[in-house]
C-alpha cells in the first residue's frame, strides 16, 4: 500500500460531517472531536495504543486498529493535516509535531481481512508522533482525540476519535550519567543525477547516429550509377587509311622480299577506307560489289575505272597468286595513297571549306643504288 501522508483529516472529517447532517446521527463531541456516525451504521471498533513512555526529539509511534465492514474505506482521501487547521494547532500546543511524511518515519496504512467474521475487515493504523516539549526535563505530554473518518459504500462519511493518551516523555541523555556530546553520524553515500553527462551522452549518440546516417547517404552517393563518358569521335577513315599504308611502308617487308603481304596489307587498306567512308564492308566484298558501291555513292575526285584497275590489280596478286616485284610494291602503295588523298580533299570541299586544303605532297622514292653490272659496264 503507498504511503500515506501525514495522520488526521479533522477538518476534512468535520466538513463531511457537516455535509452529512441531514443523514447523520447527533455528533458527539470527544475533548475537542468531533465524532459522528451517520443513521443505520454502526461504529466501528477502535483500539489504540501508545507507549507510556518516551524521549524528547524522539518519535512514539501511536497503533491505532479499526474492525469496520468489508466495502468500508479508512481515510478515503488519505491521511492529510493543514499546517493552519485546528486540529494541527492543539497537537503542536500540546507539544507533538508530525515527522516528514516522505522520510523513513512516515505514517502506514495496512487492511487485512477478518478471520473471525468474513464480512468485516481490520485496518492497521501506525502513526508517528515527534515529541518535542518546550523546556528540558521529564515531561507528561497529553496526546489529544484524533479524528479518523472511514468512508462507507453509499458514500457516507464515518468519523470517530481516538481516547486521549498520556505520555512520559525524558530527556534523550536522563538515564546516562555525565553525558557527553556523540559523533556526528557517518556519512552516507549519495546519489545525485549527472546531468551534464546525461546530455553529453544522450547528444552524443544523436550525433553518432546522425553520422553514420549520413556516411551511409554519402557512400551510397558515391556508389550511384554514373552514365559512361561518351566515347571519343571516331577517326576519320581517310587519317586510319594513310596511317596504315604509312605502316605497310615501314613494315621492312620489302627488305625480306614479301612483295604478295605487302600488295595485299596495301589493298585491304583502300578497300577498309571505301567501306568506311561509304558505309559497307570493304573487305568482305568482291571487286565488283565494291564498284557498285562506288558507282551508287557518286564517287567524285578520282575516275572510277582507275580505282576498278588499282582493285583488279590487287586481286591477281592475292587470288591469282601472282608475286609482284619490288617496283610494282611501290607503285601500287603510291597509286593508293594518291587516291585515299584525292578522295579526301574532295570530302573536306563538299564539307563547305573556302579553299580545300592542298593534299600533302607524297615523299619522294629513296633513291635506287645503280646494279653492279652496269658499273662494270
Amino acid at each position: 500500500m503507498k504511503r500515506l501522508l501525514v495522520a488526521l483529516a479533522a477538518l476534512a472529517a468535520m466538513h463531511d460531517a457537516r455535509a452529512d447532517v441531514s443523514d447523520a446521527g447527533a455528533p458527539a463531541r470527544v475533548n475537542g472531536c468531533v465524532e459522528i456516525i451517520p443513521q443505520g451504521a454502526v461504529r466501528p471498533e477502535v483500539t489504540e495504543t501508545l507507549p507510556e513512555r518516551g524521549r524528547s526529539g524522539y518519535a512514539a509511534t501511536l497503533v491505532v486498529t479499526i474492525r469496520h465492514g468489508k466495502g468500508e474505506t479508512v481515510l478515503p482521501s488519505g491521511l492529510s493535516l493543514q499546517s493552519s487547521s485546528e486540529a494541527a494547532e492543539q497537537i503542536k500546543q500540546a507539544g507533538w509535531v508530525f515527522p516528514d511524511q516522505d522520510g523513513s518515519a512516515g505514517a502506514r496504512l495496512a487492511t487485512k481481512p477478518d478471520p473471525a467474521h468474513a464480512d468485516r475487515v481490520t485496518t492497521t493504523l501506525e502513526l508517528p508522533l515527534l515529541a518535542l516539549p518546550d523546556k528540558p526535563g521529564r515531561h507528561v505530554l497529553t496526546l489529544p482525540p484524533l479524528p479518523i473518518a472511514v468512508a462507507r459504500a453509499s458514500g457516507q462519511v464515518a468519523t470517530v476519535c481516538t481516547h486521549e493518551h498520556r505520555i512520559t516523555i525524558d530527556d534523550p541523555t536522563a538515564e546516562t550519567p555525565d553525558p557527553q556530546p556523540r559523533p556526528n553520524p557517518p556519512a552516507r553515500a549519495q546519489r545525485e543525477e549527472w546531468t551534464a553527462l546525461k546530455r553529453a551522452m544522450i547528444y552524443g549518440a544523436i550525433g553518432i547516429a546522425a553520422g553514420v546516417l549520413l556516411a551511409w547517404f554519402v557512400s551510397r552517393w558515391l556508389r550511384r550509377p554514373r552514365p559512361a563518358p561518351p566515347p571519343p569521335p571516331p577517326r576519320p577513315p581517310w587519317d586510319v587509311a594513310l596511317e596504315k599504308l604509312d605502316e605497310v611502308r615501314h613494315a621492312g617487308l620489302l627488305e625480306v622480299q614479301r612483295f604478295s603481304e605487302y600488295y595485299d596489307r596495301v589493298g585491304d587498306a583502300v578497300r577498309q577506307y571505301f567501306g568506311a567512308r561509304y558505309g559497307f564492308d570493304g573487305l568482305e566484298c568482291t571487286t565488283d560489289e565494291m564498284l557498285a558501291e562506288l558507282r551508287r555513292s557518286a564517287l567524285t575526285g578520282v575516275a572510277l575505272p582507275e580505282i576498278a584497275e588499282f582493285l583488279q590489280q590487287c586481286d591477281l596478286v592475292k587470288f591469282a597468286r601472282m608475286t609482284p616485284s619490288q617496283d610494282d610494291c611501290k607503285m601500287a602503295l603510291d597509286e593508293a595513297e594518291r587516291i585515299v588523298r584525292t578522295t579526301m580533299v574532295t570530302v573536306r570541299r563538299e564539307a563547305g571549306g573556302d579553299r580545300p586544303p592542298e593534299p600533302p605532297a607524297p615523299p619522294p622514292p629513296p633513291p635506287e643504288a645503280p646494279a653492279r653490272d652496269e658499273e662494270a659496264t
